[in-house]
């Protein structure tokens, strides 16, 4: 995986990070049914739930960036799709909420960054040629 392809990887994570921030800062886990069902499974204080939740969600994007994206592992591709795929559909949801409201809706503001670097990615990953380009770091 190009050196390009890692950096962008880590960026959408950190959007990811920014996003969370954005979303406990609005108490989005007060906003969605799914999200308040999620968090009281964690913690029976929402706002920890979602503090957990939203943690290990970026915690597994910075070990994903550094065990297969970082080393060049054989599935540093599929985890980088699975990433880029997720984070366009997170970003579009919370960007189609918040037009169909014409309105803010928690997570708006970020939304753009989750799309622009998801989308990034995938070009990137599309434009990479079976592999070819699997050097580490």
């Amino acid at each position: 995986m190009q050196k390009r392809t890692r950096r962008v990887f880590l960026l959408l994570v950190c959007a990811q990070l920014a996003h969370s921030v954005e979303e406990f800062a609005s108490g989005f886990y007060e906003v969605l049914a799914p999200a308040r069902y999620l968090v009281g499974l964690v913690s029976t204080d929402p706002a920890v739930g979602f503090a957990v939740l939203n943690t290990a969600v970026v915690g597994i994007g910075f070990l994903c960036y550094l065990i297969p994206i970082r080393s060049g592992h054989r599935s540093a591709r599929g985890v980088a799709w699975v990433w880029a795929v997720l984070e366009l559909v997170n970003g579009a949801g919370h960007s189609t909420l918040a037009l169909s409201r014409l309105d803010y809706y928690p997570g708006a503001l970020t939304a753009p960054l989750l799309i622009g670097a998801a989308v990034w990615l995938a070009v990137l990953l599309r434009r990479s040629r079976d592999g070819a380009d699997q050097q580490p770091r």
